[in-house]
């Protein structure tokens, strides 16, 4: 009978390891990925924690050696993080870029809808439970960005003449948003937060790359012909994107 090769195997391995840098402790994520050729690190802006993805044969001793060596990287990264800020009353959150504050309504029917107070001040109302107050909002947010990222998404592939077959609402923490040549469009609900060019120009992107699935100076051609605020919208995720990543998160 035929012997079958055994596959390079490993003890279990933990899923984290603690690194020390001066007086502070932190527990890195620990992810082995097949296709790695070395030992990277990077911060989880949302999770608000550093991954340490290792190569195939990479052992825990050197992946430990590697992340205190960069312990001060680490420490630096997650200190300049934006605090935290959870779904909860009283909270500003930035809907379509306008700064909105929960409020609860335990009280009242329905789920969430905005006001606008006699003083101006534009607010989110959930109803219910205050334990059903983060997931109200949550869900309510990625109904929004769905709505609107389908719509300009639609009117984008109308325009230069392409099919748009799915449009699904994630939490990308690497990326805004993701296209296949199948026609398949992934964004960050998170862009429902940002001003509305923002999230337009992401929808532009996207639809863009169902023409040149590249970033090529033709690709960037397509995108600067259906989108005309392109710049002003790039500028403004690399000032403020990483703050998006704060919203309905605990600290």
């Amino acid at each position: 009978m035929a012997t079958r090769a055994l596959l390079y195997r490993r003890p279990a391995e933990p899923a984290t390891l603690l690194v020390k840098h001066g007086s502070q402790f932190f527990a890195i994520r620990l992810r082995r990925h097949r296709r790695a050729r070395r030992y990277t690190l990077r911060i989880h802006p949302t999770d608000r924690e550093a991954i340490l993805t290792m190569p195939p044969r990479g052992t825990l001793v050197e992946a430990r050696d590697f992340a205190q060596i960069h312990g001060g990287w680490i420490a630096a990264r997650l200190g300049r993080l934006p605090k935290a800020a959870p779904f909860q009353s009283g909270t500003i959150v930035p809907l379509r870029g306008v700064p909105h504050r929960l409020v609860h309504r335990a009280g009242e029917r329905g789920t969430v809808w905005t006001e606008t107070r006699d003083s101006g001040e534009k607010i989110l109302c959930v109803a219910g439970g205050s334990e059903h107050m983060d997931r109200r909002v949550h869900d309510f947010l990625k109904r929004e960005a769905r709505k609107d990222l389908n719509k300009a998404s639609l009117a984008y592939a109308a325009e230069l003449g392409v099919k748009v077959r799915r449009v699904s609402i994630r939490d990308q923490s690497s990326r805004w948003g993701s296209c296949t040549s199948a026609g398949s469009l992934s964004y960050s609900w998170r862009l429902i937060l940002a001003p509305p060019y923002v999230l337009d120009y992401l929808a532009a992107h996207e639809v863009a790359h169902l023409v040149e699935m590249n970033h090529s100076p033709r690709f960037w051609r397509v995108v600067g012909r259906i989108c005309d605020h392109v710049d002003r919208a790039k500028r403004w995720l690399d000032t403020y994107g990483n703050d998006l990543h704060r919203y309905g998160v605990e600290d």
